[in-house]
């Protein structure tokens, strides 16, 4: 093959659902219910490449010209551009318009500390416009939650690391309507290219849980992202809703997770946020009286009164059963009827000092599980208490 130029092109269709951004929930899943729509968008992959032919000057004359994606969707501003570094250093920049990319992209170095500082503070701004913590908090849980302690192959193992912005895996019928999320967070993965998407979806969903009333949450960054959509795991590997057996299925789940009793207990509190709209799971009501004015977009069944307020009442009214228009699953009255899952749901519902402290214990181990990061020891943003 000639020296100088490698070019490769790639086409995807995709079709994005025509629904807006909404909250939902991680535990709130049917594997069986396919996703109402697929995705759609057409891409194309432009690899060029120069060197000299002079040997003792090549290393340094050596460029990477450009690489980029062009595509098009019929979502609405659903683009994403990253700027990258390769392992040796070579820089690679991706421009888009108007598309969801799913095609593969370079392995990026740790994502930059200043600017996942900025991002932060554009993910604020956005939860203030838009009202979306709940289905940030889903975006981070579903790329995380498909990690396997018993396979230790990165990445095969799953867990955080991007993974979820490829279509195959958006595809999955417990990530219905979770292309909204990547929607809303596109403009910003376009501003702060030096963040990785494993990195984004992490820090959208702690920042979600702390912006609503939460705890602070223990995060480090630096998440490597999958390259490409062969590297998704495979269907099956996130909870159900209304399993047969809701307790025992919650434990392979999460214990498949590498996590106990306390911290399922704990994270399911998270249900404090956000809604269940049946078009999407199967689950709730399409609206209620606590739902049907908004905010964001109305409708879907609470689990709530306040639901976009993190604090301990998902406990409280779940013990109390005595509003038919909040929300319960099999998957929430099983934490007051399995007797390990009770004496942690029973202290959560009395004390939420103590609720919080495990919730985001909990939420930081979820957020790190199956993610490789560079630097190992991963980044904090040194900014102090909350």
């Amino acid at each position: 093959m000639a020296d100088p130029v490698v070019a490769s092109h790639l086409s995807l269709v995709l079709k994005a659902p025509p629904t807006i951004s909404s909250p939902s929930q991680f535990l709130l899943q049917q594997h069986s219910k396919p996703m109402a729509s697929s995705l759609n968008s057409a891409a194309s992959l432009r690899l060029f490449a120069s060197s000299s032919s002079s040997s003792s000057s090549a290393a340094a004359r050596l460029s990477l010209r450009s690489t980029s994606l062009s595509f098009s969707s019929s979502l609405k501003s659903l683009a994403f551009s990253t700027l990258s570094r390769h392992k040796r250093g070579s820089a690679v920049s991706v421009s888009s318009t108007g598309g969801f990319s799913s095609v593969a992209s370079p392995k990026c170095a740790a994502s930059d500390p200043d600017q996942l500082k900025s991002a932060r503070e554009d993910i604020k701004e956005l939860l203030k416009s838009k009202f979306c913590h709940s289905i940030l908090v889903r975006l981070g849980w579903h790329d995380a939650g498909t990690y396997n302690k018993n396979i230790e192959e990165w990445p095969r193992r799953g867990g955080a690391n991007g993974s979820l912005r490829f279509e195959v895996e958006l595809k999955h019928a417990a990530n219905a309507g979770l292309v909204n999320a990547l929607n809303l967070l596109q403009h910003i993965k376009d501003k702060y290219s030096g963040v990785t998407y494993a990195d984004l979806f992490q820090l959208a969903s702690a920042t979600a849980i702390e912006e609503a009333g939460g705890p602070k949450i223990p995060m480090k960054y630096g998440r490597v992202d999958v390259s490409g959509p062969n590297e998704c795991p495979e269907e099956g590997r996130l909870p159900a809703a209304g399993p047969p057996s809701p307790a025992d299925h919650l434990r392979e789940v999460f214990y498949r997770m590498g996590l106990n009793d306390k911290e399922i207990v704990a994270l399911s509190g998270a249900h404090t946020l956000g809604r269940s709209r049946p078009d999407r799971s199967g689950w709730g009501k399409p609206e209620t009286k606590y739902t049907k004015d908004g905010p964001g977009a109305p409708g879907g069944q609470s689990w709530t009164v306040q639901w976009l307020k993190f604090d301990n009442s998902y406990f409280k009214d779940i013990k109390a059963k005595r509003d038919e228009d909040l929300l319960v699953l099999p998957t929430d009255a099983v934490l007051f009827e399995d007797p390990s899952f009770k004496v942690y749901a029973e202290k959560y519902a009395e004390d939420q000092e103590t609720f919080f402290k495990d919730y985001a214990e909990a939420h930081a181990k979820l957020s790190n599980l199956g993610a490789k990061f560079n630097p190992p020891e991963g980044i904090v943003l040194d900014d102090g208490p909350r």
